[in-house]
């Protein structure tokens, strides 16, 4: 997934504040279920919710202000009730490796408890072609 960064996701220095990494993985995370036919909407109505439940995050190198950079997202693991992401944010212009994110979300239910996650979206997981 593409992303260009604003002005309003910059520091006084014109570089991209560390939180807004955050978003940008979590806009590639849905992304990346939607172009695979699956609706984290649809999934939340039928009671599968997907919360971040730990994050590690490599700063490598800073994103500025008005630079396309793009969002790669690879599964890692699935489990029973959770699954782990690899996101990458590179910038577009040059290849280069900004942010290593390893993401692991639990899938729970309404009552807040342990699910285990849906049949799509371990297949999803599992799929060959996974990288976007």
């Amino acid at each position: 997934m593409d992303i260009r960064t604003y002005y309003e996701d910059t520091d006084a220095a014109g570089v991209v504040y560390h939180a807004n990494y955050l978003k940008f993985v979590e806009r590639a995370r849905t992304e990346y279920f939607r172009e695979r036919g699956l609706s984290i909407s649809e999934l939340a109505a039928d009671g599968f919710v997907f919360p971040v439940v730990h994050m590690e995050l490599d700063f490598k190198s800073p994103a500025r202000h008005d630079e396309l950079l793009s969002v790669v997202t690879v599964p890692e693991r699935s489990g029973g009730s959770s699954f782990t992401v690899r996101q990458q944010i590179v910038r577009k212009s040059d290849g280069r490796l900004l942010v290593d994110a390893l993401v692991k979300l639990a899938c729970i239910g309404p009552d807040l408890k342990a699910r285990r996650v849906p049949v799509e979206v371990r297949l999803m997981m599992n799929a060959e072609d996974t990288p976007l």
